[in-house]
């Protein structure tokens, strides 16, 4: 289970990151903003081990992957868009 968060000025950016990970078989149960922005996107994991990080990330196609364990939040992976992040042509919100 991921939750994806936007962590740009960008408008939109968590819809189109949902959509692609759906699209690429990601259980996305939550997107919305992040409380901080970011130049470089980060994957973490909350619970379980590395490899559910490194999954998301190829899917994305990008990413940092680390661990921040918080089983508070209730999913494995979060990911926070940074202002690398750029969907491929054909994603759309």
């Amino acid at each position: 289970m991921v939750e994806v968060l936007n962590a740009t000025d960008r408008r939109g950016l968590a819809r189109l990151g949902t959509r692609l990970l759906r699209e690429r078989g990601v259980d996305v149960i939550h997107f919305g903003t992040a409380d901080t922005t970011l130049d470089t996107t980060l994957v973490l994991v909350r619970r379980g081990d590395e490899d559910a990080g490194e999954r998301v990330a190829r899917a994305l196609g990008i990413g940092r992957v680390g661990s921040r364990p918080d089983t508070l939040l209730r999913v494995d992976v979060s990911v926070l868009l940074g202002r690398d992040f750029s969907p491929p042509d054909g994603i759309r919100p």
